[in-house]
């Protein structure tokens, strides 16, 4: 129906190509002006210059509260906001129709620019789809194809840095694989013959063979793909509070107005009713404050990309994590050193590791190099380095020989690892960290234990979750060790680990049919669909995939998650505007019935009383521009 004003306003399309908010804006900008000379008489036209007002702004008021009515019989504010200007027209109050005309369209546009706006999230997946696969023939030669082609039983070839193009098992050969796409963890998990290996993942180091198992729509790339297209489908949308309650104000308008035009005889006081209880304020409660709590969040750091995220925030009880690059930083540190080789401290095996990863592009061993420059430790000269797809790597440095990587690694060279130093890498591995094995010489020489690191404000910003009255919940990708290290570590007391894409967004359709709201809180691709689910998705914008902000209502743009309990508050101290918006706009609408029906009051008094109550709800709900909660 907007494009029968743009038709009626066709005058104005001789201007450009304007989009549509700035044409509601000029025909806004017309209407007031019109109505302001219609006020003063600041000279004589030979038409009523509230006319335009009328034209531009109510003319198209009446024509969708037409269309609804005869094509599903929906009846809604437009519909009383239609007959109040029919009747004021009808009886000659010209200026009274402009005003009601002008302040609904007012309305309607601060709803236009809180509206959803359009996202490319899911184009955005769909090119991470691989396009082609390497097919091994039965004389083992390599054909190029169509990743659409692949079928159950081929035997595939991926080499180093290529996205795996569906799922199945590695028949041959050792790597690394770059799982984030599905688990969100960044730190590639080692894979060998026997292992299974899923669509979108990348191969970041060896070579290998696999046998294609489930491939095009049942592959795990497809199946996300789905997921984040279908997630969003039983999100409800909030319906406007004045085309909810719609039917009885038209039924109690209309009643009242026809009772006293019975009663008085007096049309013009029937027609005063009409005027007085347009839902203007009415209409204005929601979106002036969601207007202005936009822009307190967006102060705080937060970009509000959906117009009713911050109603459906406060209506949610638990608040899900992500964990990595959400409560840590998603970044590796050396967090513990230990030596068993007499002669050699823990000082000097960091040393050695580090000396031996320098040329490595694993991201276990340039975490090693990286934290041990921090440290402002020295790193030798290497040699003969060598990269061990899947086990580590090896290399001469001070004329030592050293290994570094997985155990298997050290026990496939015969270093046999003492029973205390297994106690301790295994102790390590269930508090959540990365154990890096490290031989000299061909004897085992000790662990080097690295793990993703909290963000320092993580534990604050749980409490002030829970303060505000939500629970925290953890959601990830990462095995129970770390999940539980992590949870204990900011004071979550729920928590789900080794969660894939499916897991998340099953755990929040339990959380949503139990009737808890959820809000998600994540950055990766992993957590675009879960984020599209939950009844409000907030990512991290910072170090946040682009796939996930698209798919979220909220993007946090300077990752700072201390803000989060603000905005948790905000929200519900938007909500509580918007009731005493409404509470305020009702009492005075039958205020202004009780003084219409005797008389006191004339429609463009009654215009201007109603349109005065629509100025102080714009005033209270600007009040949220600088609002905050007092320590």
């Amino acid at each position: 129906m907007r494009e029968l004003r743009y038709k009626i306003a066709g005058a104005l399309e001789s201007v450009g190509e304007w989009g549509g908010t700035k044409r509601e804006i000029a025909f806004l900008i017309v209407g007031g002006v019109s109505l302001l000379l219609s006020l003063f008489r600041v000279f004589e036209l030979p038409v009523d210059p509230a006319w335009a007002a009328i034209v531009l702004c109510g003319v198209p008021i009446i024509l969708e509260a037409v269309v609804g009515l005869i094509t599903v019989f929906d009846i809604k504010a437009d519909v009383l906001v239609s007959l109040a200007l029919i009747a004021s027209v009808a009886t000659g109050e010209i200026f009274a129709a402009g005003e009601v005309a002008f302040i609904m369209q007012l309305g309607a546009l601060l709803e236009d620019l809180t509206v959803a706006r359009a996202r490319a999230g899911i184009e955005r997946l769909v090119k991470l789809t691989p396009q082609t696969a390497r097919r091994v023939t039965a004389s083992g030669t390599e054909e190029l194809i169509p990743a659409e082609e692949v079928r159950p039983g081929d035997t595939l070839r991926v080499l180093p840095g290529e996205t795996i193009p569906v799922d199945g098992v590695i028949i041959s050969g050792d790597t690394s694989v770059d799982q984030s796409v599905m688990t969100g963890e960044s730190l590639p998990v080692d894979k060998g013959a026997g292992d299974e290996v899923s669509s979108g993942a990348v191969n970041r180091f060896g070579s290998f063979d696999m046998r294609a198992e489930r491939v095009g729509e049942d592959s795990s790339i497809q199946r996300m793909l789905r997921l984040v297209q279908s997630a969003d489908a039983g999100k409800a949308k909030i319906v406007g509070l004045a085309d909810r309650w719609a039917t009885w104000i038209v039924v109690i308008a209309l009643s009242a107005a026809a009772v006293t035009w019975a009663v008085t005889g007096e049309i013009i006081r029937a027609v005063t009713i009409l005027v007085v209880f347009c839902p203007c304020a009415l209409v204005l409660a929601t979106p002036t404050a969601i207007m202005a709590a936009i822009g307190n969040a967006t102060k705080h750091g937060f970009l509000v990309r959906e117009g009713d995220a911050l109603e459906r925030l406060a209506a949610v009880e638990r608040v899900c994590f992500d964990k990595t690059g959400t409560l840590t930083r998603g970044e590796l540190r050396v967090v513990s050193v230990k030596s068993c080789l007499d002669g050699l401290s823990d000082d000097g095996l960091y040393a050695l590791a580090a000396a031996a990863e320098s040329r490595s592009e694993h991201p276990l061993g340039r975490a090693i190099v990286s934290c041990r420059r921090a440290s402002g430790g020295g790193i030798p000269e290497s040699e003969g380095f060598a990269m061990l797809p899947g086990k580590g790597v090896s290399a001469s440095v001070s004329g030592r020989e050293v290994l570094a990587g997985r155990r298997e690694l050290l026990e496939g060279r015969g270093a046999m690892i003492p029973g205390e130093l297994l106690s301790e890498a295994a102790a390590a591995t269930e508090n959540g960290s990365t154990v890096a094995f490290i031989a000299v010489d061909g004897r085992a020489a000790g662990i080097i234990a690295l793990a993703d690191t909290l963000r320092p404000d993580a534990a604050e910003t749980i409490a002030g979750v829970k303060s505000a009255g939500f629970t925290p919940v953890l959601l990830t990708g990462d095995h129970p060790g770390a999940a539980g290290s992590i949870a204990a570590g900011v004071g979550i007391d729920e928590l789900h680990a080794g969660c894939l894409p499916e897991d998340k967004l099953r755990y929040i359709d339990e959380y949503q049919s139990a009737g808890s709201g959820v809000c998600m809180i994540g950055d990766g691709i992993n957590d675009a669909p879960a984020l599209k689910k939950a009844d409000a998705g907030i990512a991290m914008g910072g170090v946040g995939s682009d796939i996930a902000i698209d798919a979220a209502d909220i993007a946090l743009v300077n990752d700072d998650i201390a803000e989060l309990p603000h905005l948790l508050r905000l929200s519900r101290r938007m909500m509580r505007t918007i009731k005493l918006n409404i509470a305020f706009s009702m009492c005075l609408n039958f205020l202004a019935i009780g003084l219409a029906i005797p008389g006191v009051l004339g429609p463009v008094v009654g215009a201007l009383v109603h349109n005065a109550g629509s100025v102080l709800v714009i005033i209270n709900s600007s009040l949220l521009l600088g609002w905050s909660e007092k320590k």
